[in-house]
């Protein structure tokens, strides 16, 4: 999508996180710590980002960490009551300072297409991913996108377009997020 409109990719810090392979190995231990860097890193880009003056597609917003990862890691009792308030505390601070985006594109799929991607990826430290973990955190990207009112929101299902290895379902994702952008039909 960056490359078609010639906007500036902007992707999740996921290499040099120094909490992912400890997050992964004893996830209650480290959870606040990887939500605090999240937030952190992901609140630099969005500053950035409204500082700037370039058009810039991102992969991951402020709002997931809030809204699914960090609920979700209370709920599974992998982050304590104490660090989650904090850091719902913290969020809902930084969040007077964020604008949300001209337009969210939320990529909906099932868990099996997920688990494939996530596979796909090959990244070591995703090796350890528990199923369940990986279902809760679907459960909480759907109910929030069913109740995303922040700004203009695009649902693409990538159960059903594969854009990134067919070029008509490219060209369908193309023509509605033109529709979504610019009002053409």
């Amino acid at each position: 999508m960056a490359k078609h409109y010639g906007w500036e990719p902007i992707y999740e810090a996921v290499d040099n996180n120094p909490y992912l392979n400890d997050f992964y190995e004893n996830m209650p231990r480290w959870s606040f710590n990887l939500q605090i860097y999240f937030l952190h890193s992901r609140l630099k880009q969005v500053l950035d980002i409204q500082k700037g003056n370039k058009t810039v597609i991102q992969d991951r917003t402020v709002f997931e960490d809030a809204y699914i990862f960090a609920p979700n890691l209370h709920e599974m009792g992998l982050m304590s009551t104490r660090d989650f308030e904090n850091y719902i505390n913290l969020f809902r601070t930084i969040f007077t300072q964020v604008q949300a985006p001209d337009l969210m594109i939320y990529l909906k799929c099932s868990l099996p297409n997920l688990v494939d991607q996530i596979q796909k990826r090959g990244r070591e430290y995703e090796d350890n991913i528990r199923l369940d973990y990986l279902k809760q955190l679907n459960s909480y990207y759907n109910n929030w996108i069913d109740n995303y009112r922040e700004g203009e929101l695009l649902v693409i299902d990538v159960d059903t377009l594969n854009f990134a290895d067919n070029p008509e379902d490219f060209s369908t994702v193309v023509h509605k997020i033109d529709t979504q952008l610019f009002g053409l039909f």
